[in-house]
């Protein structure tokens, strides 16, 4: 898309084992204030035929120095411009979970716009856009305090910053800057036109009644939505059942492209 806003290119991607004769590459995208340490187990779990990239956005660990995106479209061009100079001619995918189900639905929609490289799959994990609520109170007017108190709400902090202060000072700044970005969304129930499919804990309270099903309108190929048992992080639990059924979509995928 030709974006470029000056800052510092940084490391958008962290590569899994190099893996030339996979036959898809499958991009990770972490929820609000995570980062591509979220999925460090993931390049262990999916079939070898699979390459991972994990999205490291600016503003969190080696790139914490660089400024978070606070706006959705430029992040979305940003992350358009980065997967399209990575891309190496072979079928990829995208996976999200919350936040990351956002990004990787919008940069899809995106992508498929330009008519260009686009996802063989959409796999999205713990978000809706039926269900998604932006906050009344600007999050750049919360304190520490209110912000985290908002946090609670949309399913708490990850279990791995939960007991850890020094932590939480390190996610905070991130994760602020990650729900200005979903405060900017406003759904349109735009549909892809890739396969789609998802995947959620069975007490998200994200996701009060059936509103992931509700992906299924919003794909001529809705390949089905599998639930786990488990709250929002249910991911951190069944991460190998996820990456299992993950990687029978995406060989299904890569052979049709």
């Amino acid at each position: 898309m030709g974006h470029d806003d000056g800052r510092a290119s940084g490391r958008w991607f962290h590569a899994g084992p190099q893996r030339p004769d996979a036959t898809v590459r499958l991009y990770l995208f972490p929820h609000a204030g995570g980062s591509a340490a979220s999925y460090a187990r993931w390049a262990s779990l999916l079939p070898h035929d699979v390459e991972v990239r994990t999205t490291q956005l600016p503003g969190r660990q080696e790139r914490r120095s660089e400024t978070a995106f606070t706006r959705l479209d430029p992040l979305i061009e940003a992350l358009y411009d980065e997967v399209e100079d990575d891309w190496d001619g072979r079928p990829f995918a995208f996976f999200g979970h919350s936040m990351g189900a956002l990004l990787s639905y919008r940069l899809t929609l995106a992508m498929e716009a330009e008519g260009g490289p686009s996802p063989a799959l959409l796999a999205v994990s713990g978000w809706a856009g039926v269900a998604h609520h932006p906050t009344d109170v600007p999050i750049a007017d919360m304190s520490d305090e209110e912000f985290t108190g908002e946090v609670e709400q949309f399913g708490g902090l990850p279990p791995e910053v939960l007991d850890d202060p020094e932590m939480r000072a390190l996610v905070l700044p991130a994760l602020r800057a990650d729900f200005q970005v979903l405060n900017d969304y406003r759904h349109d129930a735009a549909p892809v036109r890739c396969p789609l499919v998802a995947y959620c804990g069975l007490s998200d309270p994200l996701l009060a009644g059936d509103a992931m099903a509700t992906w299924s309108s919003l794909s001529p190929a809705f390949v089905g939505l599998t639930r786990f048992p488990g709250s929002h992080f249910y991911i951190y639990q069944h991460a190998s059942a996820i990456a299992a059924d993950l990687g029978r979509h995406l060989r299904a995928s890569a052979a049709k492209s």
